[in-house]
């Protein structure tokens, strides 16, 4: 099993206010109580919180949104040396291969359709944060492969 590594700050990008909402419910459920969550509803916004918190654990990310796509802001996070490190989940409603395929070879870590079993959320970041080296548990579920 991999050493775990921590999970202290989450950045949420995505354009519902009610799934912002829903991921907050999701997240203090597991293994994130006292956790701070970040919120940015859309690429630019998620750029703007990066600034100012360099210290993000972990990113969950739309693709479809305003102003910059989740695909544009993934991009621009693995050009930059400072954030590659961040792991970043993709929670789409795009669940065609092709969409997979593309977000993770942008980068992601892994790739969660909408709608999701929280679940499926939490096992996903087990299994990036070594706190669990079980299988994921469903195919909607795509984890990068590690080199």
């Amino acid at each position: 099993m991999r050493m775990a590594m921590k999970l202290q700050k989450i950045l949420i990008v995505e354009d519902s206010e009610l799934l912002h909402r829903m991921y907050e419910v999701v997240f203090r459920q597991h293994r994130f109580k006292q956790g701070v969550l970040l919120h940015a509803m859309n690429g630019k916004e998620a750029l703007d919180r990066l600034a100012q918190h360099s210290d993000v654990d972990l990113i969950v990310l739309d693709i479809n949104m305003p102003v910059m796509s989740g695909l544009q802001f993934l991009q621009f996070c693995q050009s930059e040396r400072v954030f590659r490190e961040i792991p970043v989940i993709v929670v789409s409603t795009e669940s065609k291969k092709d969409d997979t395929l593309r977000a993770l070879q942008a980068g992601a870590r892994g790739y969660v359709t909408k709608p999701f079993r929280p679940h499926d959320l939490h096992a996903l970041i087990d299994r990036i944060f070594g706190f669990s080296d079980r299988p994921t548990a469903r195919p909607a579920v795509a984890v990068a492969q590690e080199s």
